[in-house]
């Protein structure tokens, strides 16, 4: 019979010895172990370094999304300021010409009795569709969901003036407006005259109003006029109304 050769497993011995009481442990160590942590700790070291890379690639696509999403905004931004610009250009240009008009019909009213009767029957003057302010106002915001009115600058010695006939419903203040008042007009319209500095109030509550009679006189320059109206007790664009009968 030939002798069998038996195989000899690899073994690795590991010595640890104290370096404080001078004690000893030996570990041994198979080579198929050691192999296999070997390879455990290499192929963590891919994971790791594969998911190190996903996340700098991540973080690149990131950088990226948020300098577009920024660009984006600030196009954003540039748009909205040039369409405010070009609707307040638009609003007072609107103002202007409004306030225009009724200089040349005042200037160029007939004398005659009768033709003047028939000029007011042409036109509703309950319809609040004059201009609140006859002084040099500027308009300075204008009508929107967010605010449902327009603001007017008027100066000292302006008058703020009723933009169609009605009855004043309201004469009152608040902790934002010195002076509030409220005229109530035919067809369910409503106009509201909201002032936020101090002035001459020259109507009071119950008083029947034409279209252009003085409501309140400014006394001091820079105020603010917030004029909305109301259409069956819902906010409209001033303007439209303006527009619409002027």
């Amino acid at each position: 019979m030939k002798n069998q050769r038996h195989k000899r497993k690899e073994i690795y011995s590991v010595l640890m010895v104290s370096n404080t009481d001078g004690k000893s442990k030996q570990f041994q160590v198979s080579a198929f172990t050691l192999r296999f942590c070997a390879s455990l700790v290499v192929v963590l070291c891919l994971v790791i370094g594969w998911l190190i890379y996903q996340a700098s690639v991540a973080d690149g696509v990131r950088q990226v999304l948020r300098q577009e999403v920024a660009s984006l905004k600030e196009q954003l931004t540039a748009l909205e300021a040039e369409r405010e610009d070009l609707t307040k250009d638009k609003l007072t240009l609107a103002a202007e010409n409004e306030a225009l008009r009724q200089q040349t019909e005042a200037a160029a009213a007939p004398e005659e009795a009768p033709q003047e009767e028939k000029s007011k029957e042409e036109t509703d003057p309950s319809v609040p569709s004059l201009y609140p302010s006859d002084g040099a106002g500027i308009l300075k915001t204008a009508y929107s969901e967010e605010q449902p009115y327009i603001a007017i600058s008027a100066y000292t010695d302006g008058h703020i003036i009723a933009a169609g006939s009605g009855t004043v419903t309201v004469v009152s203040s608040d902790d934002t407006y010195a002076h509030i008042i409220e005229v109530e007009h035919e067809g369910g319209y409503k106009t509201r005259y909201l002032l936020l500095q101090d002035c001459e109030v020259n109507t009071e509550q119950g008083a029947q109003v034409e279209a252009g009679d003085t409501l309140m006189t400014i006394t001091s320059d820079d105020c603010q006029l917030d004029y909305q109206v109301l259409l069956n007790d819902e906010p409209i664009d001033p303007l439209s109304v303006i527009d619409a009968k002027g």
